[in-house]
């Protein structure tokens, strides 16, 4: 079933939003609304904050909140506001948050050493480094090693991290270090006997009104830790308010206030470029940043920002390269907007922002609808040695196109919107480090142009994480020449061009 997509909020909802004074908000759900002037912000500088966000392709949402309630949020069509995002290393924090709560319940020890959890997993043998390592070395990334250990979740395991040499000594040596984090995960599930998703669940996503989270496990059923958790763009400016007010929520001290303080605080150095924010100290698995923020982060730009400066939290999904680019836009854009005292109502900026906010969308492929004879409702079969790609068909539909693609024997309709986007359900189609093959089934939406006379662009996004694919589908005579492109990777070089011949 697919239908088209519409954006977070509506243009017509998000005028009532900042028209009305602060909202008390459920204490278990949404964080409370208001107006940017009421809250000390500048709608007019947040307005020219967000197009400079929009001038970069490839931003999924954001949400801006000062003094506690939200003042811009935004989802670029086709993501919304009630699809959990995969926050990839963002994750990270989660799982120290789960070692903070598990340090305050008597679990765990920071100075205990690694292998007193693992006995079972040790080597033989263990070096001098190896015995010396800490938890406290997992957290801030310097457990010692110079490579990482497999880090998929079909290999990542306390056995193979344990294995992995260590050459230098743990504390000195500062290595980011994904299996690292998922030792931290296994450490709290062995000792509260539940995975890391389930042992937050009562202490910090039900208090916080974090629905239904869903984090990928390894083969041992142990919360990754490192990434796989996937949460909505609010349940992150949640998280960073919960550090924001140093662990507290609605009158209750749910974290430790000590140890968000220990955690968010330069732990260890990890360079010295004065103009790189991944150059000014790493902390209990969050980055410190510029201008006295604080950060967790994920691949493509999956970010929770803390301004304790600025009383600020930004939060913001994506599928980004330039990582750095985005925090430069918010140094250089957002910090000028916040004022210490509130400002004078601006209607016509609070307007002006509205319609911004309102009118976000990824870039469509730009275009006609017109199709070559040649192409529709033929179906072009692909070299059987080429890709797991079987073959691809288009068709007319009435909002737009059905691209039919097979994998492994099995076809699946995408349904393409034309001048806008459609969504459904089905796999991407293209491995994220790899080449063109079938993906597990996932939420996403579509759309299409005929951007030259013989050519079908077709972009898909996958409306969970931060993936996009473009397909630009040439046709000649008989043959159909597919080139796909990923906005994103993690290495593995482009995606081969396939050629398909007519059935």
């Amino acid at each position: 079933m697919s239908s088209p997509s519409r954006p977070g909020l509506g243009l017509a909802a998000l005028v009532c939003v900042l028209a009305l004074p602060v909202s008390a908000a459920s204490p278990a759900r949404g964080l409370p609304r208001s107006t940017p002037e009421r809250q000390g912000v500048s709608s007019e500088r947040l307005r020219e904050f967000v197009e400079a966000l929009n001038g970069v392709d490839g931003l999924h949402s954001l949400m801006v909140v000062r003094h506690g309630s939200v003042v811009a949020e935004g989802w670029w069509t086709p993501y919304d506001a009630a699809t959990p995002h995969q926050l990839y290393s963002l994750s990270k924090s989660f799982t120290s948050t789960a070692v903070g709560f598990a340090v305050a319940e008597g679990k765990v020890n920071v100075d205990d050493e690694v292998l007193k959890y693992f006995p079972e997993d040790a080597p033989a043998a263990p070096g001098a480094n190896l015995r010396a390592m800490r938890v406290r070395d997992l957290l801030t990334m310097s457990a010692g090693h110079q490579d990482e250990s497999p880090s998929a979740p079909d290999k990542v395991s306390a056995k193979a991290f344990l294995a992995q040499p260590v050459p230098h000594k743990p504390g000195t040596h500062f290595k980011y270090n994904t299996p690292a984090t998922f030792m931290l995960s296994a450490i709290v599930q062995k000792q509260a006997g539940q995975p890391v998703v389930e042992y937050l669940r009562t202490r910090l996503f039900e208090p916080l009104g974090i629905d239904q989270p869903k984090w990928d496990a390894n083969f041992q059923g142990i919360s990754l830790g490192g990434y796989g958790l996937y949460v909505r763009t609010e349940d992150i400016a949640k998280f960073g308010q919960l550090y924001l007010q140093k662990g507290r929520w609605n009158g209750r001290q749910l974290l430790p206030a000590a140890w968000v303080e220990t955690a968010t605080a330069k732990q260890v150095s990890n360079g010295s470029n004065p103009r790189s924010d991944w150059d000014q100290g790493y902390g209990f698995q969050f980055w410190r940043c510029r201008n006295g923020a604080y950060r967790g982060d994920g691949a493509f730009g999956q970010y929770c920002i803390v301004l304790p400066g600025q009383d600020a939290v930004v939060a913001i999904t994506s599928g980004i390269g330039d990582m750095q680019g985005v925090l430069n836009i918010v140094w250089d854009r957002l910090l000028p907007a916040f004022s210490a005292s509130r400002l004078p109502a601006n209607r016509a900026a609070q307007e002006g922002l509205v319609r911004t906010l309102g009118a976000l969308e990824v870039r469509r492929p730009a275009g006609g609808s017109a199709a070559p004879a040649n192409a529709l409702e033929r179906t072009f079969v692909f070299p059987a040695e080429a890709a797991p790609l079987d073959s691809v068909r288009v068709e007319s539909a009435p909002e737009g196109w059905r691209l039919v693609r097979t994998f492994g024997g099995k076809a699946f309709e995408l349904p393409v919107g034309s001048g806008r986007w459609i969504n459904s359900r089905g796999p991407l189609g293209s491995l994220p480090a790899g080449p063109l093959g079938a993906m597990p089934e996932g939420l996403l939406a579509a759309s299409g142009a005929w951007t030259a006379d013989d050519t079908l662009t077709v972009k898909i996004c996958s409306r969970e994480t931060p993936y996009h694919l473009t397909l630009a589908l040439r046709f000649s005579g008989d043959t159909v020449t597919l080139r796909p492109e990923n906005n994103v990777s993690f290495g593995g070089g482009p995606v081969p061009t396939l050629v398909g011949q007519a059935r």
